[in-house]
């Protein structure tokens, strides 16, 4: 079976607050899009071993025992039994870009390997076992526009319907260590709830529907800055780097003929 999991962009990220437990509440909206991976997944006969993997396209730098795919087939193994499974991530989703690639990647082997053996684990059980592999895998269960809250890993469906907007998404060449995309972020609740802001003309956004972690990523690479104002130069109604980056998208009205330069990773799609 071959399937295609997609990315998801942050509308607005708010820190609230610190956790005891060192990590940090957020308020965020997920919203899918149609950047995707392509997955393979088959079941070989007569394979004695757990798993056979293999990937292409981008570089997936790390060992398979590392990869969110194989981490998420473990999981599922942990409550039912599997035979041999076989996986090609055919990798085009850009790592390190606040995209949730990685996550989308493990949440499709849960649910399409829970499908295809006739598991019979709910999609409530297939959100709690995968919010061990990550906190936004939960949300690629439903992959439907969402409200996060928590970690990002406590979803309300939300009805935003954004099909009529183009997106043009861009990556550079850089990516963002947590260390400094929290390193300036002053937890604090918002006066207007994302779930407010988001019930208003996307014309009205600009100036209301803020990612936390801009302030210090921006001040840290000027260069990703100076992406997102492009976005607006070049006429879009929203801009914003989607999760802690370093990727930054642009909603346009019609479809945008932009260019950038060839070190930047660019799609475009309608939502």
């Amino acid at each position: 079976m071959l399937v295609y999991p997609n990315a998801k962009i942050n509308l607005g990220l708010n820190i609230v607050e610190k956790r005891p437990d060192g990590y940090h509440n957020l308020e965020t909206i997920f919203y899918p899009i149609g950047l995707s991976d392509a997955l393979e997944i088959i079941f070989p006969e007569d394979e004695k071993s757990e798993y056979i993997w293999q990937s292409s396209g981008n570089i997936v730098d790390c060992d398979p025992e590392q990869n969110l795919c194989i981490k998420a087939l473990r999981k599922l193994r942990e409550v039912r039994e599997i035979p041999t499974v076989g996986l090609h991530l055919h990798k085009v989703i850009p790592t390190g870009a606040g995209l949730g690639g990685g996550s989308s990647d493990a949440a499709f082997v849960m649910k399409h390997v829970n499908a295809l053996q006739s598991l019979g684990l709910s999609d409530e059980e297939l959100k709690t076992l995968s919010t061990k592999i990550g906190a936004d895998c939960p949300f690629f269960i439903d992959n439907k526009p969402s409200y996060a809250t928590g970690i990002g890993d406590v979803l309300t469906p939300i009805e935003l319907d954004l099909s009529k907007y183009w997106i043009v998404l861009v990556k550079p060449p850089v990516s963002v260590p947590t260390k400094i995309a929290y390193s300036k972020v002053k937890p604090h609740y918002p006066e207007i709830s994302i779930k407010d802001i988001i019930k208003k003309p996307v014309s009205e956004w600009k100036d209301l529907l803020v990612n936390d972690f801009e302030e210090s990523v921006f001040a840290e690479y000027p260069s990703i800055k100076q992406l997102k104002e492009s976005f607006y130069v070049k006429g879009a109604l929203y801009a914003s780097m989607s999760g802690s980056g370093s990727s930054v998208f642009g909603l346009f009205e019609e479809e945008p003929n932009i260019e950038f330069g060839p070190e930047m990773f660019v799609w475009k799609g309608k939502l």
